[in-house]
């Protein structure tokens, strides 16, 4: 797992916030980095491959969209937004909880 991914998973996972998260969770042909299935939250950490391949941002719109059809919120965030603010990163997390 990368950094970013152990950094978050550390605050969410053991149901820190009130709700089992589980991490490298599989959805129809897609695999995301963390999900819930009591309140149907999807977290993605987007890295640097995500910026770098021309194509990658367009497969991730597609992909989500694939999965926000399945009744299911995606949130996203990149590796930067982890590192240099993973309180708000947790508070935002938080407030798409119930």
């Amino acid at each position: 797992m990368p950094l970013a991914e152990q950094l978050l998973w550390n605050e969410i996972r053991n149901k820190k916030l009130g709700y089992k998260f589980r991490r490298q969770y599989s959805i129809g042909k897609f695999i995301v980095d963390f999900y819930s299935p009591e309140v149907k939250l999807v977290i993605e950490v987007d890295g640097d491959s995500h910026f770098y391949h021309s194509n990658s941002q367009e497969l991730d719109t597609k992909r989500q969209g694939y999965i926000e059809l399945l009744g299911l919120k995606v949130i996203r965030f990149t590796n930067y937004e982890i590192y240099q603010n993973l309180r708000g990163v947790v508070m935002v997390i938080i407030n798409h909880l119930p």
